[in-house]
């Protein structure tokens, strides 16, 4: 199955690296998890730059630092019944589509995407991340160049 096109609020599957384990010494993620892509921009040597967000189970500890996915949402995408956070105090930069995009299952019709967020929720994502970029509180981690 081809990529998708790459756009902000596309659900990814991604083998995320956060911070704590790039700081660590890992290249790769542990293991991979839906990511949103939050922005998407051409450099100058006309590459896909994306910037994704990491989607887990675990409550972040200083609720300024996530926020949560409505049920609907999650079931829209297909993903679990689990509450589950988008973190916006870190991000993955990294080259489009880059080596660590995962197919959703090993079957031959693999997609690498679950769906779009929904536009008002995505802006809600967008605010939350930009406060705490403007608070300096947001850190990249750089996968591909």
């Amino acid at each position: 199955m081809p990529y998708p096109k790459p756009e902000a609020g596309l659900v990814i599957n991604y083998s995320y690296l956060w911070r704590r384990e790039s700081d660590s010494g890992y290249a790769e993620g542990i293991k991979d998890r839906p990511c949103a892509i939050i922005l998407t921009v051409t450099n100058s040597e006309d590459e896909q730059i994306i910037m994704a967000l990491p989607i887990t189970h675990t409550e972040p500890q200083d609720r300024n630092e996530g926020i949560e996915i409505p049920q609907a949402i999650k079931k829209r995408l297909g993903l679990d019944g689990q509450r589950s956070w988008i973190i916006v105090s870190e991000l993955n930069r990294f080259v489009w589509p880059g080596p660590d995009l995962r197919p959703i299952s090993r079957t031959s019709n693999a997609q690498y995407s679950y769906g779009l967020l929904p536009p008002a929720f995505y802006n809600e994502v967008k605010l939350k991340l930009l406060k705490l970029h403007q608070d300096r509180r947001v850190t990249p981690v750089n996968r591909t160049e």
